[in-house]
């Protein structure tokens, strides 16, 4: 039996690495259970393949009937749980507000730099949001709160209990939840009057140009450098305004990366991965759980004044904000002629309107 479960640790962990979803990884391991099920049902006893695979199908039977039963637990209580949802609220024709969107933006439009036509604009964006953690989840909460119309969702985890002093969209209820759904459920509460897509799935070449493509704004709010670089490689390519964002113990950063508007790419001011140990994540290194909420509502207000016009956005800028001692430095970035990604002869330079 031993055998066996080093077998699915290992089927598990190189499907991690390869890039595989959960769906599909659960798959291998059920395919997995059916052939060692077989074998102890099928081979005499004694045989060398069925002393490897326990001896006997009984063992692996509990198991599979107790394994099943938390399954048909746990799609019960989501079923509970969609069922549970806030009926969807009337739509108004498209371009208008309704008297209770008009009261509810009221702050808004009162704004000099949004007014109506800001608050319009915001209605008919469209904003990508590349996870739903630590960074994504106080920017998910206020781009639907600001009325951004389409909020498209990409993060392939589940809420897990380490997740919540920090990600505060998701809840303990909602633990084993995926983070989209349970990040969907928060934001249709906040405001029904918005449109959410949760897309339960990793991030990769076979759907980020098609994804980037269908969104004006795209937000990477992502723990990892393959994903990182990915979403700057289209986003330039499409010529989508990235903004990112990162985090580390007490400090964080953001700039909004646009090479079609004259500003560098984030291959511009990272060409390298850094050295293993040198960028640890929030799991290794730790982090303070207000920060992501600091910087997260920044790429959200970084959001909202590209999308409206308003004021200067960090195009070109980095914003450092350090927590630990209540400080906040920006620098100014510039765009390399030798950069793969936007360099001379691959983005076309425009000036900044």
């Amino acid at each position: 039996m031993l055998f066996v479960l080093a077998l699915g640790a290992a089927i598990w962990g190189l499907g991690h690495l390869m890039g595989a979803s959960r769906r599909q990884r659960w798959l291998l391991l059920l395919l997995l259970y059916i052939m060692v099920v077989l074998v102890n049902l099928t081979l005499p006893e004694g045989a060398s393949l069925r002393q490897a695979t326990g001896g006997s199908a009984a063992g692996w039977l509990i198991l599979g009937g107790f394994a099943a039963m938390v399954w048909g637990y746990r799609a019960l209580l989501s079923r509970i749980r969609n069922r549970a949802r806030p009926a969807s609220v009337p739509q108004t024709p498209k371009g208008t507000f309704s008297e209770t969107e008009l009261e509810r933006y009221a702050r808004h439009i009162v704004l000099r730099e949004v007014g109506g036509p800001g608050q319009k604009a915001l209605k008919h964006a469209r904003v990508l949001v590349l996870g739903a953690g630590g960074l994504g989840a106080p920017a998910l909460q206020y781009l639907a709160a600001a009325g951004i119309g389409t909020i498209g969702i990409v993060d392939d985890d589940e809420v897990e209990l380490s997740n919540l002093h920090r990600q505060v969209i998701h809840t303990d209820a909602r633990t084993g939840m995926p983070k989209v759904f349970s990040a969907e459920v928060a934001l249709r509460a906040l405001n029904p009057h918005i449109d959410v897509l949760p897309y339960h799935r990793r991030f990769d070449d076979s759907v980020a140009r098609d994804l980037v493509a269908d969104f004006d704004v795209i937000l990477d709010g992502t723990d990892n450098f393959d994903t990182r670089y990915l979403a700057n490689r289209v986003a330039a390519e499409l010529g989508k305004p990235l903004i990112s964002g990162a985090l580390s113990q007490w400090e964080g950063q953001l700039s909004v990366f646009d090479p079609a508007q004259g500003g560098p790419c984030y291959e511009c001011i990272f060409p390298t991965r850094p050295a293993p140990g040198l960028a640890p994540s929030c799991a290794e290194a730790g982090v303070v759980g207000t920060l992501p909420g600091v910087v997260g509502a920044m790429m959200a207000n970084e959001a909202i004044k590209l999308i409206t016009g308003a004021g200067a956005s960090l195009r070109g800028d980095m914003l450092i904000y350090d927590a630990l001692y209540g400080e906040t430095r920006k620098v100014h970035l510039h765009r390399r002629d030798d950069c793969p990604v936007c360099g001379a002869g691959t983005v076309p330079r425009q000036h900044i309107a």
